[in-house]
């Protein structure tokens, strides 16, 4: 028993299979994560080195060379490089491409270890470029024109971002974490009076020294008593300047120096390393980053609603501007590309139901299309694909290509049908006839896109989606052609594209609104007197042309819709006789009986 014949005499089974095949496509839609583009990763990673003060001859001779030296030698390195800068070596190493980078970042470190540095220098850290990385969102805390936005203002602003919209966002499902930048950060500067220090004979070391170990929260281990165990905390940070100005430094014959007798203990901010503006004045910049696994449509919408709460507590005068928005770009791509696929599926149906002229016929190749799209989902999510540009791209492709084989199939049943074979014995060898032409034809589009996968490079990383896409699509498509396909045309009474069951043909729909149109059109033409029918004919011409355009496109209109829904009608009584194990009758027969009633 082959796969037709299998699917025409096992319906219940293709169609409880095929119904389990949409089920898993849309539970695998709904889990797919939606992003602008696939996954990319560069191989490549960078060691940083910071050591203040260093000249770049010497970042290069006491950092830049033995970082090389070591790193130079783990696997699959293909170049390596470094820059030498004023107080940082950037060390950058390019690995060959399919190189696993969470293995070769382990790898580097193992390197680094081993490493011997200044004792000035910071420890490396290891930087991997990710453009899926890049802040999602973007966004712009600043005054309202009209609003002074001076110093104690940017202050403000600054503290307001970091201890009320950071703590919120912070915890929105899907964030990995919220970076503030801009403004003035707040700093508590303690400006030293050196001619103070000297002559009450102190060091500036003391001063640090005493400034350090006053301001320090530290354990102190536990205390059991019977069956109660206490930890010991010493609490000792300093909760306001006022604190900070009586520390005392030294006790000299009985007397306390504090702090306030040789220095000035002040509010001040942190020395700025970049100014963010907005419409050319100064703004707190907040960067949302998502976590690597979530959705950054669904990250961004939920942070825009925790947003939407948060609005209302803004310090007076401040507003809050979106300056980036990853999902706006995004959902408006996958918009259009969902646009364009639906049209081209409507037109593909349209053009199948202007060819066909049988609304069963249509119904059974438009079928093909929905079940092989969404199936695709199920691979999809199997594969951790996600919904992107490219995907989708692919699926609009696969959308005029998924019902070429159902068309092949269903015509030559209508053809075996139409050469006096039953209804089975036509769907089975029809499938059968085309079968190897029909796996032979998707097989060949399989074979230009598959191989794009193994591309190295950005651009397999990029068509990898849309190639797994369009070979799944089409796979599925020609599974559904050899199996759905001839069952769905065995359930019929008679044959798709066969001539009417009737014995005597009825007139030619098409004719007779053409026929119509021209009887609209003659109509004054059939006046007895000669004079009087050319003048009618003159003077209503314009007026009978829009009627009769207007009676043929609605007469057409009305005749596709039949078509269709007596295809859907007949598929509705076509399963209801499968439900109860019986052979599907005709609709039309039904009506013959019911008139017989």
């Amino acid at each position: 028993m082959n796969l037709p014949e299998f699917a025409t005499r096992r319906r219940v089974t293709i169609g409880m299979l095929t119904v389990t095949l949409v089920l898993f496509g849309v539970i695998g839609l709904a889990g797919l994560k939606v992003n602008l583009l696939p996954d990319l990763s560069y191989p490549t990673l960078t060691v940083r080195t910071d050591y203040e003060g260093a000249a770049p001859a010497e970042i290069e001779n006491l950092v830049s060379q033995p970082v090389e030296e070591a790193v130079g030698v783990v696997k699959n390195v293909r170049k390596v490089h470094s820059v030498s800068r004023t107080g940082q070596s950037d060390v950058v190493l390019e690995f060959a491409w399919g190189t696993d980078m969470d293995m070769a970042s382990l790898e580097v470190r193992d390197k680094l270890d081993s490493v011997q540095l200044p004792l000035e220098a910071k420890k490396p850290l290891l930087l991997r470029f990710n453009p899926s990385t890049d802040p999602i969102l973007r966004l712009g805390l600043s005054m309202a024109p009209g609003h002074e936005a001076g110093e104690v203002q940017l202050k403000q602003l600054r503290r307001f971002a970091d201890e009320d919209l950071k703590k919120h966002l912070a915890p929105v499902a899907g964030v990995a974490a919220v970076k503030v930048g801009g403004g003035l950060e707040d700093e508590i500067e303690v400006l030293v009076d050196q001619q103070q220090l000297a002559r009450l004979g102190i060091d500036i070391n003391e001063v640090n020294t005493r400034l350090r170990n006053e301001n320090v929260n530290a354990s102190g281990g536990r205390v059991d008593e019977g069956s109660q165990r206490f930890l010991v905390r010493t609490v000792n940070q300093f909760r306001s300047l006022d604190e900070i100005r009586d520390l005392v430094v030294r006790i000299d014959a009985g007397v306390p120096i504090r702090l306030k007798d040789v220095a000035q203990v002040r509010q001040g901010h942190k020395e700025r390393e970049g100014i963010v503006r907005i419409d050319g004045r100064e703004a707190i910049e907040l960067a949302i980053y998502k976590e690597g696994d979530a959705n950054t449509v669904s990250v961004a919408g939920a942070v825009r609603a925790e947003l939407a709460r948060l609005e209302a507590g803004l310090p007076a005068g401040a507003r809050l501007t979106t300056i980036e928005d990853q999902s706006r770009f995004i959902e408006a791509a996958l918009h259009d590309v969902e646009k364009d696929a639906l049209i081209g599926g409507a037109l593909a149906i349209l053009i199948i139901l202007l060819f066909l002229r049988d609304g069963w016929s249509t119904f059974i190749v438009s079928l093909s299309l929905p079940v092989s799209l969404i199936a695709t989902f199920f691979f999809m999510d199997q594969l951790h694909l996600s919904l992107n540009v490219m995907s989708l791209g692919g699926l609009a492709l696969a959308t005029g290509m998924v019902v070429d084989d159902s068309i092949v199939v269903l015509e030559n049943i209508a053809r075996l049908r139409e050469r006096g074979l039953g209804v089975v014995a036509a769907a089975v060898q029809g499938a059968r006839e085309v079968g190897m032409a029909v796996t032979a034809s998707t097989l060949t589009t399989v074979a230009v896109f598959f191989p794009l996968v193994f591309v190295q490079g950005v651009a397999g990383q990029l068509f990898r989606d849309q190639a797994l896409t369009i070979t799944f699509a089409m796979l599925v498509s020609l599974a559904v052609a050899m199996t759905l396909i001839p069952m769905l045309a065995s359930l019929k009474g008679r044959s798709p594209l066969a001539w009417s069951d009737e014995a005597a043909p009825l007139p030619s729909l098409w004719r007779t609104a053409c026929g119509g149109a021209w009887a609209l059109l003659a109509w004054p033409l059939q006046a007895r007197r000669g004079p009087l029918r050319i003048g009618l004919f003159a003077l209503t011409l314009p007026l009978r042309l829009g009627i009769a355009a207007l009676y043929f496109v609605l007469v057409c209109v009305v005749l596709a819709m039949g078509g269709m829904l007596r295809g859907v009608l007949r598929a509705g009584f076509a399963c209801l006789r499968l439900m109860r194990g019986e052979a599907a009758p005709a609709p039309r027969e039904l009506l013959r009986a019911a008139r017989a009633r």
